[in-house]
Order: C-alpha cells, then sequence, then structure tokens
C-alpha cells in the first residue's frame, strides 16, 4: 500500500475556500477508481507554520499512484481548481 499526502496553503484560507477545496478533493471518490481510501483535514490552529489544508490518500502500489497522477478527473477538475487557488504545497509519499 501507497500513502499520499498532501498539505495546502490556500491564497484565501477563509472557512469557505477551504470547505470548498474539501468538497473539491472528496469528488474524487466514485470519480478516480486507484484511490482505495481518501481523508481532508481543515486546519484549526493557523499558526505560523500551519498548511491550510490535507490531503491523505491511499494507492495499493505506485503504479496505482501514478495512474492517478495522471487520471483525467484528477488533472481536468481537481489538480485544475487546487493549482488556481493554492498559495503553496508539500508532499510525502511512502510505503506501508
Amino acid at each position: 500500500m501507497v500513502k499520499h499526502i498532501i498539505c495546502f496553503k490556500l491564497k484565501d484560507n477563509s472557512p469557505e475556500a477551504c470547505e470548498k477545496a474539501k468538497d473539491i478533493f472528496y469528488s474524487m471518490v466514485g470519480n478516480v477508481p486507484q484511490l482505495r481510501s481518501l481523508n481532508v483535514g481543515i486546519d484549526f490552529l493557523h499558526s505560523q507554520r500551519s498548511y491550510d489544508i490535507i490531503l491523505e490518500t491511499t494507492f495499493d502500489d505506485e503504479r496505482s499512484l501514478e495512474e492517478y497522477q495522471n487520471d483525467p478527473y484528477h488533472c481536468n477538475v481537481v489538480k485544475k481548481y487546487i493549482h488556481s487557488v493554492r498559495e503553496s504545497s508539500i508532499a510525502v509519499d511512502y510505503k506501508f
């Protein structure tokens, strides 16, 4: 199994903007076949080092993660939107 985690800082980190991003991420459920699990969290501390939202996804293997990276729904809907609203992001991918 592979875990793919991304933290995002949004240009607008208002509650409404964070909820919209969360909804966009959850829209992958049922639309992206490689996903085994998906969780989204919104930061509540808003400290200097905080990121605004986290996306945690799970895949069967590295190949499934690679397919996800090129999935039409992921690329044309989710990435397109998130790239337009994000300030920055960091990621980690690991096997478990």
